[in-house]
Order: structure tokens, then C-alpha cells, then sequence
């Protein structure tokens, strides 16, 4: 009877530990489930922090550049315009002139809209940028696309965009470049985007010879935020390269 009375002793403690140890384990569990949504939602919020920074500054050099268009193209047109007037030359030819000024205008103004990357693909609006390069004559830019064009996520394409743009600001700023060529390729769900300019080049070989201001930690710091990687060569009088691959199951 003694021996009975033990043994549901020892059974009702065993049951008891049991119990401790599942709540214990409970709310380990649930402390470390609720230190994952945490982190989760700090990293929902720092992405979209970034992607609204990105989408202010996609707006800041699409200014930069539309300021520069006005003074350097439409600008001149209607120089242009104004000398024919004093010389009272062909009225034909200064219809021409003020048409192909309102032309470029209207062009202006839809490069002005915010939602410039919603209503257009990621190939058009960097095809649009390299135009209005060449258009002012800064360098000689053209674009590749290789396969068939894929839509993606909307904040992939803007952070996309915002790298394109930051090197085409390198090439002009720093680079000293005459041509630019930029590469999209579509195949097997990856996307790869290689821009490279024939520019002086700088020596990489390790970071901190990286020239200052040339925004090169942030298009790798941008790129690993969409899970993309990012590589940048440059060799001194050898132009620089950018090289962005990106993979995804895509719709």
C-alpha cells in the first residue's frame, strides 16, 4: 500500500514537471515568436522608410535632370525662336522651332509625375533617362534589353531605377565618360542589369579607395535590400561597370 502511495507520488510530480516544463517551453516559445514579428515589422519599416526615400530622391534627380533639359534644349529652342523673330526670318521656320519646343515640353511634363515607374515599365522609364542624356549631348547612351520584359514588384523596380540613376550620375559627375552602355537581360526568372561607362575609372581594389560622394555603398546597400547583389569594377582609364543580379520567382 506504501509502495502504491509512492509511486502516484512520484507519478503526480512527474506530471507536474511536465507541466512546468510545457509552459515554460510555452513561453520561451512564444517570447522568441514575438522577438520575430518585432524584428519582421522593424524590417517592414526600415524597407518602406527606404522606399520612400528612394522615390524622393528618383523625384529630386528627375528635377536635377529636367532643370538641366530646360536650360540646355528647351532653352535654346526658343533662343532660337527669338533670334529668328529679330531677323525676321521664314515664319515657316519659327513655327518649327516653337513646335518642337512645345514638343519637348510636353515631354517635360510627364517625366514631372511622381508616379513615372507606376505607369511605366522599368525599361522604359531607364530608356527615357539615357534619351534625355544623349539629347543634351553629355554622352552617348544606349540601352540593350535581352528576352522578354518582366513586370516586377513596383518597390524592386523603383529601388532598380534609383541605382540605374545614381550610376548615370557617377558616369556624368565623375567619370568623365563619352559613352554608356546599359544592358537589361530577362532569363530563367533572374533579371540582370549591366551598366558600364568607358570613363577614367577609378582603383577599387578595396573600399576605402573608393572615391568620396559617388554613392557606391548605397547602390550595394540598396541592392541587398530587395535581396539583389551588386558588384561594382572600375580599373584607372578603363571605364567602371555596375553589375546587378536578381532573382526571383516571377508572375
Amino acid at each position: 500500500m506504501q509502495r502504491e502511495g509512492q509511486a502516484i507520488l512520484i507519478a503526480v510530480f512527474i506530471l507536474v514537471f511536465l507541466c512546468i516544463m510545457l509552459i515554460v517551453l510555452f513561453i520561451v516559445f512564444q517570447k522568441r515568436k514575438n522577438t520575430l514579428i518585432l524584428k519582421q515589422k522593424d524590417s517592414e519599416k526600415r524597407f518602406g522608410q527606404e522606399i520612400a526615400k528612394t522615390q524622393i530622391e528618383i523625384r529630386e534627380e528627375t528635377f536635377r535632370n529636367i532643370s538641366w533639359e530646360l536650360h540646355d534644349n528647351i532653352g535654346q529652342l526658343l533662343t532660337l525662336a527669338k533670334i529668328q523673330l529679330q531677323n525676321s526670318t521664314n515664319k515657316e521656320d519659327i513655327l518649327l522651332t516653337l513646335d518642337k519646343g512645345l514638343k519637348e515640353l510636353r515631354a517635360l511634363s510627364k517625366s514631372i509625375s511622381p508616379e513615372t515607374l507606376k505607369n511605366s515599365s522599368l525599361v522604359s522609364a531607364i530608356i527615357q533617362e539615357t534619351d534625355r542624356l544623349n539629347k543634351l549631348e553629355y554622352l552617348k547612351a544606349k540601352v540593350n534589353v535581352i528576352g522578354n520584359e518582366v513586370h516586377l514588384d513596383n518597390e524592386v523596380e523603383i529601388v532598380f531605377f534609383r541605382i540605374i540613376q545614381e550610376f548615370l550620375s557617377n558616369t556624368i559627375k565623375h567619370a568623365k565618360a563619352t559613352t554608356l552602355e546599359i544592358t537589361i537581360q530577362y532569363l530563367n526568372n533572374t533579371v540582370q542589369i549591366t551598366a558600364k561607362d568607358n570613363g577614367q575609372g577609378f582603383n577599387n581594389s578595396n573600399n576605402e579607395q573608393i572615391p568620396n560622394g559617388m554613392g557606391i555603398k548605397n547602390i550595394i546597400k540598396r541592392a541587398q535590400l530587395i535581396n539583389a547583389e551588386a558588384t561594382i569594377t572600375s580599373k584607372i582609364n578603363e571605364g567602371t561597370q555596375l553589375q546587378i543580379f536578381y532573382k526571383e520567382l516571377l508572375g
